[in-house]
C-alpha cells in the first residue's frame, strides 16, 4: 500500500499543491512552520476523514477560503484509488472514492491505513488515559468498522445520557427516560471493552519482542488493559453509580474511563518509569502498530513520522528506521541530518518553503514540484 500523490487547494497554508511520492522513503525538510506537518495531516484525512491534531474541519482551511480539496492517489494490491476530500466551512464535508461521493465515513477506511508517529506520542505514556484511549481508538477505527460503529453509536449516547442527568435536575419527571439511554450504553460499552481487550491482548504478543530488541535484552515490556468497569460487571455499576451520576451530571462508569498499564520489569512506568523507559515504550509500541496492521489487512500501512528523529537517541534512531525499510515512509525534520544522509537510504527529497515545495534532483538542485 502506497500513497501516490497528494494534491492540496486551498488547505492549511497550501493555495495549491501536487507532490508525488516514491513507494519508498521520503524525506520533507524545511524550518518551522513552513507546512510539512500540513502535508501529513493531510494524508490523514484521506485514510480517516479527520485531522490527527483534533482539528475542525474549519480550522484545516487556508485563510480567507470557504473550502478546501484534498486528492490523494493510493495504490493497493495493484489497484489504484483517488480519494477526494472536500472540506467546506459550513456544512459536512463531501468523500468521494473514484469519483463516487460515499454517505459514511466506515467507507472509507479499509483503503488506506496511516500509522502516525509524532513528538505527542512519546509522551503517550506518561500523559493522562485520555492519550492512551485515543491511540486505542484510532488505530481500532481504522481495523474494525464495528468497533468504528460502536464508538461512535457509545459516544451519542453518553452525550445523550449526560445531557439527559443535567436535565434531570430540572425535571425530574425525565427520570423515567433513562433506563432506556442505560440499556443501549450497556449494549455497545460492552463490545467496546471485548474489542479493546483482544487488540491489547494482540498488542502484547508483539510488543515484548520489540522493547527487549530496542532496550537489548534489559527491560521486559507488559502491556495490561485497565477498564474501567469489567463487561460483566457493568450493569450492576451502572446502577449502583446512579445517585453519584444523578449527583455529578455526568456518567461516571464506562469505557470512556478506560486505562492501559505499561510494565517494565514489573513497575508501572506510567507513574515510576524514566523519560528514557516511557519514549523506549511509546517506540516500542508505534512499531507494534505497524505489525498489528500488516498482519490484519494482509498488507503494510503508510507510515508518517512527524519531526519525531530528532527527538530520539541514536540506538532508538536506528532501530527504528531499520524497521521500517519495507513500508512507505513520509518522514518531516528541520534538515536532513546526518544520520538519514549516511544510515539510511532515501528514495526522494523535498524542500518545504512557506507553503511550496520543491523537490531535489539529482544536481541537488530544487525543481518545483
Amino acid at each position: 500500500m502506497i500513497i501516490k500523490s497528494i494534491e492540496l487547494s486551498n488547505f492549511r497554508n497550501y493555495e495549491n499543491l501536487e507532490i508525488h511520492f516514491d513507494h519508498g522513503t521520503n524525506i520533507l525538510y524545511g524550518d518551522n512552520a513552513q507546512g510539512k506537518t500540513n502535508v501529513l495531516e493531510a494524508a490523514y484525512f484521506s485514510g480517516t476523514t479527520k485531522s490527527h491534531k483534533g482539528s475542525k474541519d474549519k480550522e484545516v482551511i487556508r485563510f480567507g477560503c470557504e473550502e478546501a480539496h484534498i486528492r490523494t492517489i493510493v495504490e493497493k494490491n495493484e489497484k489504484e484509488y483517488q480519494i477526494d476530500m472536500h472540506l467546506r466551512t459550513r456544512g459536512s464535508k463531501g468523500v468521494a472514492i473514484n469519483k463516487i461521493p460515499i454517505k459514511k465515513a466506515s467507507e472509507l477506511f479499509g483503503i488506506l491505513n496511516i500509522v502516525f508517529f509524532s513528538p505527542e506520542d512519546l509522551n503517550i505514556i506518561k500523559n493522562g488515559p485520555a492519550e492512551r484511549r485515543r491511540f486505542l481508538d484510532s488505530e481500532l477505527c481504522q481495523l474494525d468498522k464495528l468497533y468504528l460503529s460502536d464508538l461512535t453509536k457509545y459516544n451519542k449516547i453518553l452525550n445523550q445520557r449526560n445531557k439527559l442527568l443535567k436535565d434531570i435536575s430540572f425535571r425530574p419527571d425525565l427520570m423515567e427516560t433513562l433506563s432506556v439511554w442505560d440499556e443501549q450504553l450497556l449494549e455497545t460499552g460492552k463490545r467496546i471493552i471485548k474489542r479493546r481487550k483482544v487488540f491489547i491482548e494482540e498488542l502484547n504478543e508483539i510488543i515484548g519482542q520489540i522493547h527487549s530488541n530496542i532496550s537489548g535484552g534489559k527491560e521486559q515490556l507488559i502491556l495490561k488493559y485497565e477498564p474501567n468497569i469489567e463487561e460483566m460487571f457493568f450493569a450492576d455499576e451502572l446502577l449502583k453509580a446512579k445517585h453519584k451520576d444523578l449527583k455529578l451530571c455526568q456518567t461516571t462508569v464506562g469505557p470512556h474511563r478506560d486505562d492501559m498499564l505499561f510494565s517494565v520489569n514489573e513497575i508501572d512506568i506510567r507513574k515510576f518509569g524514566s523519560q528514557g523507559q516511557q519514549r523506549t515504550s511509546a517506540l516500542s509500541l508505534k512499531l507494534a502498530e505497524i505489525e498489528i496492521v500488516k498482519k490484519s489487512i494482509h498488507n503494510t500501512p503508510v507510515l508518517l513520522l512527524d519531526d519525531v528523529l530528532s527527538e530520539l537517541d541514536s540506538n532508538r534512531q536506528n532501530y527504528l528506521l531499520n524497521s521500517i525499510s519495507d513500508i512507505q515512509t513520509i518522514i518531516t525534520c528541520t534538515g536532513l541530518e546526518e544520520f538519514v544522509k549516511n544510515r539510511f537510504h532515501i528514495n526522494k527529497v523535498f524542500k518545504v518553503i512557506n507553503g511550496e515545495i520543491f523537490e531535489n534532483n539529482d544536481s541537488n538542485e530544487h525543481e518545483e514540484e
